[in-house]
């Protein structure tokens, strides 16, 4: 049928057509097309002259600008936005248009960054509690009446409306309430109805809740993730973190997985919590470091295990099950080298530090050299009836030709004592031991005959230390006492006295990049003249760690030969400038210093006859500690004096 509703003619297929039949379409206009979408307006096509209604307000506000392409505006009256200057701070710190910053930027650069700001605003203002706050963004380019060159810099402008500050509606923390020390628990985690909805807050509180959970006795306690559900119309959030206290407990037994590599017993003695204490997470934090410190263990794991259940506010028991996995316990270790007066000079050690469990550690070491050769053997039990107390007991026969004398000397010596770590540095130390030797010994250079001594000692010190680090102390003091007496037998002559010493140090931070550092010694041989005392056994002065710039035991009195001959008294002084530098990432630092010593024969320190020494070194911070080179002059030098010397070593030179 046609559109008129007249037969359709019929078409034979096989027959050509005679002539065309008639089709009728409509005229275009009588046709409805879709009208397409108007296309959206680019905000980068908003300049910063149309007018916005919100914008009233902003735009006579306080402008903070933080650069020549960025420019931020609050409202004037800074009660609305009291964080601005912490807001300000926190977005410069973030913002992709500062960070990327560059002088070829051009508008499209500037516009897609501007849109990335845009949305950090956003959240910034919600992370301080600003959740119906509005950004208005502005990005302005050419100019032709901007003068010059008819070009001005693109700009973005951001004007800012926070709103009212959301505050804090209901607060759910899961059992808490229910825990024993419920009163407690509640004020560590200091977020109350009616206080500001802070997102950091929120996080930090967090934070002191499951440290207060750890620090009270509570093993089990798990915090989930927090929810905060925002309420616009009452314009407050409710805040809903799941806790779970998991029940209070008190520490029992230590619990070896292998008693006979680290045994129960020593793990308990090197812990600082005893059964029966509340469990504290940071005592266990403790005991595993201290575990790793031994040098025994490569990995750690402790698990508290529940062995009594709490029973209403009476806490229960959990025992700490500790399982290590082996370090390699052998080392082999050697080193050549070769010093100004010390020659050649090669050392070689093998040392199993675990051979009498637990930490009972043996060591074998050997020196080979031109001035030096010595054979020993060393006992040595870490965390011996105490953590950081160290057994020592030493065998060794050596040979030794310094300028000041020509030793040989069979020597058994041991010591207990308490020690500062780098994991625990501790404001009292302290050592007692005992020494046994026999020294055949003679000046050097000179026809005089061997003497033999056989000395006994009872070395016996103390240390107090208020600094704020091991090896490089910025602020405090050090000072210890040293007092040994000693017996000496020498062809029938019998001789007693006492050796002291007292060391006191400073440091005083100047500003954030410098600390001045002070050292001073006084050290005295009291109850036996000179000649009755070994060689070995005086004072001497000179080297890296006492007057710099002079040999090792290069100060003090000389004899008819020019070498050193010691004395029985000592004072020393130093004085430096520990000086922070800019270089390799602040890691490198310059120091000048000066020191001064003097050595007298008689038993009061003089200062007649005192040696200055100057220089300057370097230190590398590293997370050990600095490494240090010094480079020194004697200022006062004698014949014989080196003309410079240079230290090099691990930590400050005090």
């Amino acid at each position: 049928m046609t559109q008129d509703g007249t037969a359709a003619p019929q078409l034979d297929a096989e027959a050509p057509l005679a002539e065309m039949p008639e089709i009728t379409l409509p005229w275009p206009d009588e046709t409805e097309l879709a009208k397409p979408e108007p296309l959206a307006v680019e905000p980068e096509a908003v300049m910063a002259a149309e007018n916005f209604e919100p914008f009233t307000r902003v735009r006579s506000g306080k402008e903070e600008r933080l650069s020549s392409e960025l420019l931020v505006v609050f409202p004037q009256d800074e009660a609305e936005f009291p964080i601005r200057k912490k807001f300000v701070d926190r977005f410069e710190s973030l913002s992709s248009i500062e960070t990327l910053a560059d002088d070829d930027d051009n508008l499209a650069q500037l516009a897609a960054r501007a849109r990335e700001d845009e949305e950090l605003l956003g959240e910034l203002l919600r992370t301080y509690g600003y959740y119906d706050g509005r950004v208005f963004r502005s990005v302005t380019g050419a100019d032709a009446d901007s003068g010059g060159n008819g070009e001005k810099k693109p700009e973005v402008r951001f004007d800012i409306l926070p709103g009212e500050q959301y505050r804090f509606g209901a607060i759910a923390l899961g059992d808490l309430l229910q825990a024993p020390d419920a009163e407690d628990l509640r004020k560590a985690f200091e977020i109350w109805p009616g206080d500001p909805v802070l997102a950091d807050k929120i996080v930090e509180e967090n934070f002191d809740l499951d440290k207060a959970l750890g620090e009270t006795g509570y093993p089990f306690a798990k915090i989930g993730e927090p929810d905060l559900l925002i309420d616009h119309d009452r314009q407050e959030g409710d805040l809903t973190l799941p806790v779970t206290h998991g029940g209070k407990y008190r520490f029992g037994a230590i619990v070896s997985k292998q008693p006979k590599f680290l045994s129960s017993r020593h793990l308990q003695e090197i812990a600082r919590f005893k059964p029966g204490e509340t469990y504290r997470r940071s005592d266990e934090m403790d005991l595993r470091r201290a575990i790793v410190a031994t040098g025994l263990v490569s990995t750690v794991t402790i698990t508290p295990r529940e062995v009594q259940p709490p029973v209403g506010a009476q806490p229960g028991t959990v025992e700490m099950d500790v399982d290590v996995i082996k370090a390699p316990l052998r080392t082999i270790a050697g080193s050549l080298g070769y010093g100004t007066g010390e020659g050649f000079r090669a050392e070689v050690s093998w040392e199993h530090r675990n051979f009498f469990p637990p930490e009972g550690a043996l060591r074998v070491r050997g020196v080979a050299g031109t001035r030096e050769q010595l054979a020993g053997v060393t006992f040595r039990r870490n965390n011996f009836r105490g953590r950081d107390r160290i057994l020592t007991l030493d065998a060794y026969a050596s040979t030794v030709k310094r300028d000041a004398y020509d030793a040989r000397t069979t020597s058994l010596t041991g010591s207990y004592e308490r020690v500062s770590t780098l994991l625990f540095q501790k404001p009292l130390t302290w050592s007692v031991g005992f020494e046994v030797l026999a020294t055949d010994e003679k000046a050097p250079n000179t026809t005089d005959a061997r003497q033999t001594y056989f000395i006994g000692a009872l070395p016996m010190s103390v240390g107090i230390d208020s600094s704020d680090n091991l090896l490089d102390p910025t602020k405090g003091f050090r000072l210890s006492a040293r007092v040994s007496p000693e017996v000496s037998v020498q062809s029938g002559n019998k001789s007693t006295y006492v050796r002291a010493q007292l060391d006191a140090s400073g440091y005083i931070p100047v500003g954030k990049k410098a600390v001045i550092a002070g050292r001073a010694r006084a050290a005295t041989i009291v109850g036996a003249p000179l000649d009755d005392i070994a060689l070995s056994r005086r004072l001497y002065a000179g080297g890296g760690g006492s007057v710099r710039g002079y040999s090792y035991q290069g100060v003090g009195p000389r004899n008819a030969e020019n070498d050193p001959s010691g004395g029985r008294s000592l004072v020393e002084f130093s004085l430096e400038a520990r000086v922070k530098t800019g270089f390799m990432g602040g890691a490198l630092s310059v120091v000048p210093f000066i020191d001064a010593g003097a050595v007298d024969e008689g038993t009061m320190p003089g200062f007649k006859d005192m040696r200055f020494g100057a220089g300057i070194g370097v230190r590398y911070a590293t997370s050990f500690g600095p490494i240090r080179v010094d480079i020194a002059t004697p200022l006062n030098s004698r014949p014989g004096d080196p003309p410079v010397a240079v230290y090099v070593g691990l930590g400050q030179a005090f």
